[in-house]
């Protein structure tokens, strides 16, 4: 599964660490510059590819509406100057952009640990008109001896764990024929496995983050203080 190409380190899109004002990035004006492996200059090819896939019409009206959606989450855009204002949050927007595209069926696909979560999101879709079919990730209670789990490698050892299976749980919503899934708190892998499987567009309601409560960012924010350890190499 190891997908890595050979390529000299400043051909290699690097957006993460570009130090470029935005006013003058290639990527937010045209003729603007770029920084060493720049795709917005260097990628010119697949950024064509990718406005050929945008001129199919499902895809593109998929991508019309979630633009749409993320201006309208935006207070008081007609004033001059302009400030950022964010007036809704995530599930609101969740809903909002299910009902622009016309789905009514939703999949809603949840790790056991929040349970209690996804009983809420399941209270909020309904209560929006939504269709919804939940799966949980111990769907199918099966061992974790049968991806080769020895008992060392268990969360409660020398007890019967069930597996965490993101195949199933696309599997079931797949079957019931959701037209958009929400991703809630699936582990990091397990949701990769979910997203490969799923045949419906995915978002996530929320990432997992067992630590901080959810708050995956949270880490990050204190990176130069309590979580400077994130910045020595680990075995």
């Amino acid at each position: 599964m190891n997908r890595r190409v050979n390529m000299p380190d400043a051909l290699l899109p690097n957006c993460s660490q570009c130090d470029i004002e935005e006013r003058e990035r290639a990527c937010r004006v045209p003729g603007g510059r770029g920084f060493k492996g720049c795709p917005s200059l260097l990628k010119k090819d697949l950024v064509e590819e990718s406005r050929r896939e945008y001129a199919k019409p499902e895809v593109s009206e998929f991508a019309r509406q979630a633009s749409i959606q993320e201006a309208e989450c935006f207070a008081d855009r007609d004033k001059k100057p302009f400030v950022r204002k964010p007036v809704k949050p995530r599930i609101q927007e969740i809903c909002e952009f299910a009902r622009r595209m016309g789905y009514r069926r939703l999949g809603l696909v949840f790790c056991s640990g929040l349970k209690r979560e996804a009983l809420l999101v399941d209270r909020v879709l309904r209560a929006q008109g939504f269709e919804v079919v939940s799966a949980i990730c111990k769907a199918g209670c099966v061992p974790k001896e049968q991806i080769g789990i020895e008992e060392h490698q268990k969360i409660r050892i020398g007890e019967f764990e069930p597996m965490c299976n993101p195949i199933v749980q696309a599997k079931i919503v797949n079957d019931a024929k959701t037209e958009f899934n929400v991703v809630l708190g699936l582990c990091v892998g397990h949701d990769s496995l979910f997203f490969k499987y799923a045949e419906a567009p995915t978002t996530v309601l929320a990432s997992k983050d067992r630590v901080t409560g959810h708050n995956a960012l949270g880490p990050l924010y204190i990176l130069d203080s309590y979580y400077s350890r994130l910045l020595t190499p680990q075995e």
